[in-house]
């Protein structure tokens, strides 16, 4: 009897679990917050994926050289499939090409020739960047719709990318809402953090945040009152985002515009030599961890240690 108790009991609080589980993911922010981190490793693999083949063409025709992924890739598998009339090539190069200049180059080039198992290598490998790119579109078009059903506010100040990051770097819409501003100016820049917290560097003035236009364009002295007033602005979005619902943000960015213009328009004062990361102590003095001594009250307190 007390087996079979001890087993409805262990089903119902499965079950109860299961539940909880369900109904604390049925949001569409952890649907975002998967394609955000989606699409920034995929745009990463891209990246990579496209020097790799600019490379690998250049064993072949070193006398091109083409920024645009897509184009490249279509160019490649052109002419890893023998297509080099003009028209073929004036399609894979799009507005702009020059189509005259890259067939003048393969009837002279310096490159080796391509043998056949090679060019169906080449040209799988740039029909995968093909694909990538055609995921980063889906992957920009969903977040940028789903970014603005959950977060109008926060997008309209800064853009659908750096909302959805954000929301990603907190976990849930509601750790975010919560958040203090100086927590969400420091998004994405943990590491920084953690190294000035426990080494004594400069400290981050910003994370994510350093994406947006006003702050990196900014003057090295104001990005980090720059971002704060982005920071304090945000804060206020995700509030209305989550509680009140409310479309805000066109107070909220006009108020900005003009705390960034008063932030640019002031003067600029000098800081003094040793600030940003000294704070009082030598430099030339090496950290060697911290070392415990119990002052007059028998309690035990933690100090810094240097080597001269």
């Amino acid at each position: 009897m007390a087996g079979r108790g001890f087993e409805e009991l262990r089903e119902k609080m499965l079950k109860s679990a299961k539940a909880g589980i369900s109904k604390a993911y049925q949001s569409e922010e952890y649907a975002l917050m998967q394609a955000v981190n989606a699409q920034i490793e995929t745009s990463r693999s891209y990246n990579l994926a496209f020097e790799r083949l600019s490379e690998w063409q250049g064993l072949y025709l070193p006398e091109i050289k083409i920024g645009n992924p897509k184009s490249l890739a279509k160019l490649v598998i052109n002419l890893c499939n023998g297509k080099t009339d003009r028209e073929s090539i004036s399609e894979a190069l799009g507005e702009g090409g020059n189509p005259d200049n890259v067939i003048s180059n393969i009837s002279s080039t310096m490159g080796r020739k391509m043998e056949d198992e090679e060019a169906a290598v080449v040209a799988g490998f740039a029909s995968q960047i093909l694909s990538m790119a055609d995921s980063l579109d889906m992957l920009d078009k969903y977040i940028k719709s789903a970014a603005n059903r959950i977060l109008p506010n926060t997008s309209y100040l800064t853009d659908h990318m750096i909302a959805a990051e954000l929301l990603s770097r907190a976990g849930s819409l509601e750790r975010l809402a919560t958040m203090p501003a100086g927590t969400i100016q420091l998004l994405g820049a943990e590491k920084a953090l953690f190294k000035h917290i426990k080494f004594g560097s400069r400290p981050p003035k910003y994370g994510i945040l350093f994406k947006l236009a006003d702050v990196t364009n900014a003057q090295k002295e104001i990005k980090g009152k720059i971002a704060r007033a982005y920071a304090t602005k945000i804060c206020i979005a995700l509030k209305a985002d989550y509680f009140s619902k409310n479309f805000i943000a066109e107070g909220l960015k006009k108020n900005l515009n003009e705390s960034i213009k008063r932030i640019k328009e002031k003067p600029i004062t000098p800081k003094r030599e040793d600030a940003g990361g000294n704070f009082g102590r030598d430099r030339n003095r090496k950290f060697r961890g911290f070392h415990g001594r119990r002052d007059g009250n028998n309690s035990f307190r933690r100090e810094r240690r240097h080597r001269d």
